[in-house]
């Protein structure tokens, strides 16, 4: 079954690349869609929803695209640094950090700013998402991990970690989320909020990227994508991607089989197919193509990926106790900032517009 797809990925040549992927049983094509010049600086993230894609740089903004419409968006400009990370949460919000220690929630309805935290005393190194969209976490230059709660604004809980983190993820179930600090990657459980296992990379880490609850694809300064088990706490497959490290990892998922994408600074994106089974095996090389270009991140594009997500009002939590409780719960929330801006500020108006068309 053909499915619709583009990646894109970002460049330390300020150029973003585009390719749409024709789908084949045996051999993917990708073949060049776009290339823009919208950054002044390299680019450091990349992020997509079912709608837009997004990419953040060192020159301090985050361009918009429409997919869509297959146009430019505008540009959001409230940070005041080089943008660190960009997350999607559905169709509906967009979450950034910087280095200048601000987490930023954006509605994708109007490009409005909804929130701006001043979240770290640092940089913002990376932040992720709860599947239930009620908090966020986030990790800093500060060597803290912080738990934010989204329907506030307000911080959860602050675990100081003795060290600078700079990757955290969810699981997809959001049972367990994960944080890399230099080549090591520590394993959390949501309830006690305590490391419970670490796995250690031969090199340091760049890139990570759950295939589903219990399989994390570890990317370093290396040409080699490792597979690590969470259960088994250690990996449990590798092979060799590129010829040069590996910046970045995504995936997605067909039929009956994972596809994991990679990005190298050698130019190459490489699409591998990979089927999720008790005894992994190295996956097989589906696509390839040569942007000539550094890159820095990627990004998948496929109109079809975006949660369904339920409206449910959020509890307060200040410990991870209650959390993992809070969490618990099936039903998903929908981030309703637009109305916590009112209750939160001491000044009962809305926040002006930062960016957008």
């Amino acid at each position: 079954m053909a499915a619709v797809l583009e990646l894109v990925a970002g460049s330390y040549e300020q150029v973003v690349f585009g390719y749409r992927v024709k789908t084949d049983e045996h051999e993917w094509t990708a073949k060049a869609d776009f290339t823009h010049h919208a950054h002044s600086a390299s680019i450091s993230a990349a992020a997509a929803s079912e709608r837009f894609v997004v990419t953040g740089s060192r020159d301090e903004t985050i361009q918009l695209y429409d997919m869509k419409k297959r146009v430019e968006h505008g540009a959001l400009l409230h940070h005041d640094g080089t943008i660190t990370c960009l997350e999607f949460y559905g169709t509906s919000h967009l979450l950034s950090g910087g280095e200048d220690g601000l987490l930023c929630v954006w509605s994708t309805k109007k490009w409005e700013c909804l929130k701006s935290i001043k979240a770290h005393k640092g940089h913002v190194t990376s932040l992720s998402v709860h599947p239930s969209g009620k908090i966020a976490l986030s990790v800093g230059t500060d060597k803290t991990l912080r738990t934010w709660n989204l329907i506030n604004g307000r911080s959860a809980f602050i675990k100081n970690i003795k060290q600078n983190a700079h990757i955290v993820r969810w699981s997809p179930d959001g049972s367990k989320y994960v944080v890399v600090a230099d080549d090591k990657v520590n394993i959390y459980d949501l309830e006690t909020a305590s490391v419970t296992a670490t796995v250690t990379n031969p090199k340091r880490i760049s890139s990570i990227k759950f295939l589903n609850d219990s399989l994390l694809a570890v990317a370093g300064d290396d040409e080699i994508v490792r597979i690590c088990e969470m259960g088994k706490e250690e990996f449990v497959c590798e092979f060799k991607a590129h010829e040069t490290r590996v910046k970045a990892v995504d995936s997605f998922h067909m039929e009956d089989y994972c596809v994991l994408v990679t990005a190298s600074n050698d130019g190459f994106i490489k699409m591998w197919k990979l089927h999720l089974k008790e005894e992994l095996e190295p996956p097989t090389l589906l696509g390839e193509v040569n942007t000539t270009a550094r890159l820095t991140c990627l990004a998948v594009w496929k109109p079809s990926s975006a949660p369904q997500i339920a409206e449910e009002p959020a509890a307060e939590a200040t410990t991870s106790e209650e959390l993992a409780r809070e969490l618990s719960k099936k039903k998903r929330v929908r981030i309703s900032m637009e109305e916590v801006i009112l209750e939160d500020e001491s000044k009962p108006k809305k926040k002006k517009k930062d960016g957008g068309k």
